[in-house]
């Protein structure tokens, strides 16, 4: 749109002027308006004394300043309040007022005025006027308790006070769709207001109107589209701005690390992915200092410490943390204070066999309000900065938004681990470290899949059984029993090639499973274990004794089911310890339960 000079006054709509006056060099312009209501006509937040002869100009404009009854005040501050010394002198007439609420009225009084008060609530928080309605909305606290708003009907406008007001540059009224207007308003909005939700409560209370604009103390006015659009979005701004600053008042430094948190906050909410997290957390860290490295140390209840860093894409592995980051682990909260800028120096990190120097900064973290930090995050950078208080500020603010992320992938990570654990467990035989039968139905249900659709890839099973087991037990006790099957155990996975999978399927029985073109010499595999095994002599309380095993041998064919294919090699083992054991039997299809042949004796 075309904006308007501010020159002289201008017309927003019908009746209503805009009559105030910009300062040279000031961001916070005011801006004051006038109802045009004959010798009815309000004037409202009427400016500072620096101002007054210029709004006065604008009104003489429009009418003359006697017309003015009504001088609307929508809370205490002097760059609105001010001007009424010199107005007070200038009324004559004496049906003049001041309209306020009470909380404000007590303080505008200090100016030692001969005007009197009309007070908003006590007059059922509307002004009837010849041409229109003013009705006045209670907004408390934002920004002082007895904030409100004064709403034309006539004209739709909203006179909204600080809401929606900001930062203006000169001769732009109204804000424009293709400006960045709504970060001025952000940064006023995070700074002069003390909550979000005082914010949102009030922008709650005005929404409901049939705006067609907004016309606020400060800053742009609003009109069409940008009247909603605005106000959505002040909904989602975070305000309290000061209570992150510590001594820092610093409006647009603060401002610009309050962008950072809601967008780190964002980042938490929106991914789920870890590693998306961290690129997102880097790129943001990025605008505030030449970071190079994020990575991240938890330990975990087991004291298992993760790594998560990019050379594992993030994922959390299980790793050996350097020195300095294992010392930190479990130290307070209270001993954490102080040494957060001692903490941002240039440290040796050994990993492996190399060192690597770099300057970093290291932040703890806390899970919830617990006492004891778990977890330690390592930002690098390229080059040496002041660790300043606003750094030092910034880190413990982003420590606190990173807590969320890192403890809910830590939780994640954890019942991963533990996960494979209990899995490792279930799959793996804990006397001999040989898989289980579990395990051996599972690869065997995949290795059918592929074998029937091809047919070209030959699975063979060796099921073994160490013969008159009983015996040994009898005679050295289970103990050494034990360190029998372990023995064996040990044979059978030393013997066997990577692609194969050595089995313990119970008691005394093992099984061997044999994947390509080694399936079809199942028969030489198996009596090569068979001689090994009986080649082994046992020394110490074992001296003189012998073991051998039974072999029963079956290759799979197509379309063989998992208990038809063990049951063959099972009878082809009980074949062959029912010919007298130590020698392998291998059974020759699927026909039928007789059909096996001895192969090795």
């Amino acid at each position: 749109m075309n904006q308007p000079g501010t020159s002289n006054a201008v017309q927003l709509a019908e009746r209503v002027w805009w009559v105030g006056c910009d300062l040279p060099d000031e961001r916070l312009q005011g801006n004051s308006y006038l109802i045009e209501q004959g010798d009815q006509s309000v004037l409202i937040d009427p400016g500072s004394r620096l101002t007054f002869a210029e709004t006065l100009r604008k009104i003489e404009q429009i009418v003359p300043f006697s017309s003015i009854r009504w001088f609307i005040c929508h809370h205490q501050d002097p760059s609105l309040t001010s001007a009424l010394t010199l107005i007070d002198q200038r009324v004559e007439r004496g049906d003049a007022r001041i309209v306020s609420h009470w909380r404000a009225a007590e303080m505008i009084r200090h100016y030692d005025l001969t005007l009197p008060f009309w007070l908003v609530e006590d007059n059922q928080w509307q002004l009837p006027l010849p041409h229109r309605l003013l009705q006045f909305v209670f907004t408390p606290y934002a920004h002082f308790p007895g904030a409100y708003c004064s709403f034309d009907s006539a004209t739709g406008t909203l006179f909204s006070s600080d809401l929606c007001a900001g930062f203006r540059e000169f001769d732009s009224l109204f804000a424009d769709e293709g400006e960045a207007y709504f970060e001025t308003i952000r940064s006023f909005h995070e700074h002069y207001f003390p909550s979000r939700e005082v914010l949102s409560q009030a922008l709650s209370r005005i929404e409901h109107f049939p705006l067609r604009m907004i016309a606020p103390q400060h800053g742009y006015l609003l009109a069409g589209n940008l009247v909603q659009k605005t106000i959505r979005e002040l909904k989602g701004v975070e305000c309290g701005l000061h209570l992150m600053a510590g001594k820092d008042t610093d409006i647009q430094r603060l401002s610009r690390l309050n962008a950072m948190l809601r967008d780190i906050t964002s980042t938490m909410v929106i991914s789920r992915d870890f590693r998306e997290i961290a690129d997102r957390l880097l790129a943001i860290l990025r605008r505030a200092m030449p970071v190079e490295l994020l990575e991240f140390y938890v330990q975990l209840e087991d004291d298992t410490v993760l790594h998560l860093a990019p050379e594992s894409r993030y994922r959390g592995v299980a790793a050996s943390p350097p020195r300095q980051i294992s010392k930190l682990f479990g130290i307070s909260r209270e001993s954490w204070q102080g040494r957060v800028e001692s903490s941002f120096r240039p440290i040796t990190l050994q990993r492996g066999l190399g060192t690597t120097d770099r300057q970093r900064m290291m932040l703890p973290l806390f899970k919830g309000e617990e006492e004891w930090m778990y977890g330690v995050v390592v930002i690098s950078v390229a080059a040496e900065i002041e660790m300043d208080s606003h750094i030092c500020h910034m880190m413990e603010q982003m420590s606190a938004a990173l807590q969320v992320a890192v403890e809910r992938e830590t939780i994640y990570r954890g019942i991963e681990l533990e996960r494979q654990k209990f899995y490792e467990r279930s799959i793996r035989d804990p006397l001999t470290g040989l898989f289980t039968r579990f395990y051996m139905e599972d690869t065997l249900r995949r290795l059918f899949e592929i074998h029937d659709r091809s047919g070209g890839t030959p699975v063979a099973l060796a099921m073994l059984d160490v013969d008159h087991f009983k015996q040994v037990n009898d005679q050295y006790g289970h103990v050494r029993g034990d360190e029998v099957l372990c023995r064996v155990a040990h044979i059978i996975q030393a013997d066997a090639r990577a692609g194969d999978l050595p089995v313990r399927l119970g008691g005394e029985e093992f099984g061997l499973i044999v994947v390509g073109d080694p399936a079809v010499e199942i028969a030489a595999v198996a009596e090569r274990l068979r001689q090994k095994i009986a080649a082994t002599r046992f020394q110490g309380t074992f001296s003189g004794l012998r073991v051998t095993i039974s072999i029963g041998t079956a290759l799979r064919q197509v379309g063989e089911s998992i208990p038809g294919f063990i049951e063959r090699a099972d009878l082809a083992l009980y074949q062959a310890k029912k010919q007298g054991r130590n020698r392998v039997c291998s059974a020759e299809s699927s026909a039928g339960p007789g059909q096996w042949t001895l192969l090795f004796d």
